[in-house]
């Protein structure tokens, strides 16, 4: 089970570690694993081409980190996920639809957010995914905060919260795992350690040689996993998540993973780190390993995913041309979604704003475009 410490379920080549610590997931669990680390991958290939287009503004990728999806299928409906950059993948596996998502990327009408955030920075209030945001770290306090309110009102959630190794450096993690620890929260914290902080690698912006051992300063558990194998991602995800829901109090994972593209679209990788390193981790690729694992148990083979990737492009294709066809958000909405009971000074300015509108015509948008 261990690997330099680390738990591993699913060698690099897709076999089995040991048989007995294969996690019971069902047929239907399996496909929805493997469809959703192959949607994140398409769509990532797909949003990066569209702002290289000048079509979006901005996007992240999750290439070589699609084994997160193993995270959320973990959870229950009602646990928070408090997420960082690259946990979108979490967002489609809980259930946010396609069209929300890709809304977002654009900013438009079709955008639940209304153009309200930058793009990438995802939420979705129906499955609990709190919004992205770009402070490293901000999140983990948030979630902890979170977790002690579950805790008081007893409604056995839990709450799961994620950052880079980079994150693990900020004063707010300081914060998240002290108080989590302190109230013995039902918190999940997980680390994907993908190597770099953006440019920075991990072994320059800390001075531990092994991240998990961060949990010890803070009293909780701690425990370090194969972040390329969606089966252990589930595996110590579960656990951890049943160990709080039974009010064992905090877990910190780290997850050693890698990021196989830029940090966003505004960064090229290339300048900082070595080829090397990229061919050595593309052997070691989450959803290559998965499909020998799923061919094994007879739910893969080559026609099966040709199939699937044309229908998940298609899928993709649609979303994108239904959404780049949408107006820009109504110029109401800028006093809208803030209050519940708009106040009398907000009314005044909202209906003289539209007053004004309907003298002006119809809105151009004359903005630039986001400008990374």
């Amino acid at each position: 089970m261990m690997q330099e410490d680390m738990i591993q379920i699913l060698k690099p080549n897709g076999e089995l570690v040991d048989s007995a610590l294969e996690p019971k997931l069902s047929k239907e669990e399996l496909q929805k694993l493997y469809h959703s680390m192959v949607m994140v991958r398409l769509l990532d290939e797909r949003m990066l081409m569209l702002q290289r287009q000048g079509r979006i503004g901005f996007c992240v990728t999750c290439l070589g980190q699609e084994a997160l999806a193993g995270s959320g299928l973990a959870l229950q409906k009602n646990d928070w996920v408090f997420p960082a950059y690259r946990e979108y993948v979490v967002a489609l596996i809980r259930g946010m639809p396609l069209l929300d998502m890709m809304g977002q990327y654009f900013g438009n009408e079709l955008d639940p957010l209304q153009g309200r955030q930058m793009p990438n920075h995802f939420s979705h209030k129906e499955t609990n995914f709190v919004s992205i945001s770009s402070p490293i770290g901000t999140q983990l306090g948030h979630a902890a905060g979170a977790a002690i309110a579950s805790k008081i009102k007893k409604d056995k959630n839990v709450v799961i919260t994620y950052c880079g190794d980079g994150g693990t450096s900020s004063t707010d993690f300081h914060a998240g795992l002290n108080m989590a620890a302190i109230h013995q929260a039902p918190c999940i914290f997980f680390c994907s350690n993908n190597q770099y902080a953006i440019s920075v690698p991990v072994e320059k912006q800390t001075g531990v040689k092994v991240l998990v051992d961060k949990a010890k300063a803070y009293g909780m558990r701690g425990v370090r996993v194969d972040g390329n194998d969606v089966l252990a991602v589930y595996q110590v995800v579960k656990e951890a998540a049943d160990r709080a829901r039974e009010g064992k109090g905090p877990t910190f994972i780290e997850s050693v993973t890698f990021r196989m593209g830029p940090h966003s679209s505004s960064d090229d990788p290339t300048k900082y780190c070595p080829k090397e390193k990229f061919e050595a981790w593309a052997k070691k690729d989450p959803i290559q390993r998965f499909q020998v694992y799923l061919e094994k148990k007879g739910l893969w083979n080559e026609d099966f995913d040709k199939k699937l990737k044309e229908t998940l492009k298609q899928e993709i294709l649609e979303a994108v041309e239904k959404v780049s066809k949408a107006a820009p958000p109504k110029i109401s909405t800028i006093f809208e979604g803030v209050y519940q009971d708009m106040p009398y000074h907000l009314k005044i300015q909202h209906n003289e704003l539209l007053e004004e509108a309907k003298h002006k015509g119809e809105f151009i948008d004359t903005s630039e475009k986001f400008p990374l």
